[in-house]
């Protein structure tokens, strides 16, 4: 008899089709809200094998609930929402994403997402999207929405790590500077290949930038590092980009300077209320209801591509396991050591 996998949330057809070649596959259905925990529990109860997401909440509970669950697949890199002290006493096996398979990642498109806001936010495209479809166009060449366009202008990007390269390399191409700040400075060299500029000051990066794009890594020292002195700073015509992490930014600063009309818009694709913080993500309404902002559900790396090498990457490691084989890409090697 086949193992049974339960998959936590829809994934690509392309990895449903590896796990199937070894396994009896069930998959949660729903697309509109995260799994529960007690959905979960009860799923685990009746399966052999659980595949989550990166953002799966996967407590002692659900890990617990079967004492014959033989392993857990979590289609992330690292640091995935398993409770692993409970997995290691279980001895069960967490299987990530051979990084050798996925990579480059998810940084080259969350790359393109972000200069897709960009231009999106310069040339008000959205906005013209709703203005045309609502039948308001008259006249040819109208000023009704006119944008600050990209050639000549200056983005600044905190952070220049996998995400900020990428970036800034699509930026070169539409004529625009791009001026960078990181606790470690890139080596000249680089910056060069690059063709941006390095600043230790946070706050001249966010006085010169006529886009604010936000590509650092989310932990205390970024917590609310754009709150609102920093969104003081900006110029009143400025725009302000965030692929990276929700809470980066004081989010009801950034409403209120939204409202208030003190920067010239946004574009969002995380958000402050995203798991593991909170189980539901949450998008504010006031958000929603203004015109100057382009929203995205948290949608970095969104191709069938990438996420079908992610999605396939954990489901090749979880066959490998159920024929007796080890995995590349296992989280807790030790708990086959210990006596």
């Amino acid at each position: 008899m086949k193992p049974k996998v339960f998959v936590a949330q829809p994934i690509p057809e392309i990895a449903l089709d590896v796990l199937r070649e070894a396994a009896e596959v069930d998959v949660y259905p729903y697309t509109d809200r995260q799994i529960s925990v007690d959905e979960l529990v009860a799923n685990a109860k009746r399966c052999d094998w659980l595949f989550v997401l990166h953002e799966t909440n996967v407590t002692a509970e659900v890990i617990f609930a079967n004492p014959n669950l033989r392993g857990i697949g979590a289609m992330t890199s690292s640091n995935p929402h398993i409770d692993m002290e409970a997995a290691n006493v279980c001895k069960i096996p967490v299987i990530l994403e051979d990084p050798k398979a996925t990579f480059p990642g998810v940084a080259p498109t969350t790359a393109d997402l972000t200069v897709a806001m960009l231009l999106g936010l310069a040339y008000r495209l959205v906005e013209a999207d709703r203005y045309t479809r609502s039948g308001r166009f008259r006249q040819e060449q109208t000023m009704a929405l006119m944008g600050v366009g990209c050639p000549g202008k200056t983005v600044g990007l905190i952070g220049m790590g996998k995400l900020g390269e990428n970036v800034a390399v699509r930026i070169r191409a539409f004529g625009m500077h791009t001026v960078y700040t990181k606790r470690t400075r890139l080596p000249p060299k680089r910056e060069q290949e690059l063709g941006i500029e390095w600043t230790p000051d946070l706050d001249d990066l966010i006085k010169r930038s006529d886009f604010l794009c936000l590509a650092c890594d989310y932990n205390p020292s970024t917590h609310k590092l754009i709150g609102k002195r920093e969104l003081e700073l900006m110029k009143p015509e400025a725009y302000l980009i965030n692929t990276a992490r929700g809470r980066i930014v004081d989010e009801p600063e950034l409403i209120r300077a939204l409202q208030e009309k003190r920067i010239a818009g946004a574009a969002l694709d995380v958000y402050w209320n995203e798991p593991p913080v909170s189980r539901d993500p949450a998008v504010p309404e006031e958000l929603c209801k203004l015109d100057n902002v382009i929203l995205a559900p948290h949608n970095g790396g969104a191709t069938w591509d990438v996420r079908g090498r992610m999605a396939v990457s954990v489901a090749q490691g979880m066959v490998a396991m159920m024929r007796g084989e080890r995995p590349a890409a296992l989280l807790n090697p030790e708990i086959y050591a210990r006596p």
